[in-house]
């Protein structure tokens, strides 16, 4: 999907103020995760270097990495492009997620992501591990038939769980793989945790009760103590 001579990672171009507001909205999700790093809007080349040798390991080298950068029109364009994907998934689901990150930001609101229909990385935190987390979602869906239904899919509640696990999982095995201990105890710190914000929003959808932080906040918690026992595990 990527034309020729077209770069596979695309950066924003820095803006201050863009990006300072993005810090402020980013506050709840940094002291959830307890990560400075996470949707801070300013991500290291070592982040991105992860992310690429990642991509090249597994072979997807059509994925677009756009590294806080906002480009709807491009972004519309790639998901006209993605002949992998049936038109009548591109233009219902697809559509709606490209009005999604249109009205809605990631490089102000932050939410690092893959978008199936585009085809696309969006990344706005300066973690690894979430990087890599991006790219396993990118491989999952790369190696489905019905790359369309299983996009869909992805939007009904609870059933995002299941894509979720196997995104984490695949980032732990790949490091493990690579036997980089360090950066596999990371994993486990950030992960886990952000896979109980997952839970959290999930039954959100049921729930009107508090506010979703909180919900999200509570259900990160036990990731957290998870997470930080399977780190202390490894030797």
């Amino acid at each position: 999907m990527l034309k020729d001579g077209e770069p596979q990672v695309e950066h924003g171009r820095p803006n201050s103020v863009i990006d300072g507001l993005g810090q402020l909205f980013s506050i709840p999700s940094k002291l959830i995760l307890w990560n400075r790093h996470v949707d801070n809007h300013h991500i290291r080349q070592q982040t991105v270097d992860v992310l690429s040798r990642y991509l090249a390991t597994n072979g997807l080298d059509d994925v677009k990495v756009r590294v806080n950068e906002y480009a709807p029109v491009d972004e519309f364009r790639r998901l006209v492009r993605n002949k992998a994907v049936g038109p009548l998934w591109r233009y219902t689901g697809g559509i709606g997620v490209w009005l999604f990150y249109t009205v809605l930001p990631g490089r102000v609101l932050g939410g690092d992501n893959y978008n199936p229909f585009s085809h696309t990385i969006s990344l706005y935190s300066d973690h690894p591990s979430i990087a890599l987390h991006e790219g396993a979602h990118a491989k999952d869906f790369a190696r489905r038939k019905y790359k369309g239904t299983y996009a869909v899919g992805r939007l009904l509640p609870v059933v995002s769980l299941y894509h979720e696990a196997i995104a984490t999982g695949d980032a732990v095995g790949y490091l493990r793989d690579r036997e980089d201990l360090d950066a596999e105890k990371d994993t486990y710190k950030v992960l886990y945790p952000a896979y109980g914000t997952y839970v959290g929003s999930e039954i959100g959808r049921f729930y009107t009760g508090p506010d979703s932080y909180l919900l999200n906040a509570a259900f990160a918690i036990p990731g957290h103590i998870i997470g930080r026992i399977k780190a202390c595990c490894r030797k």
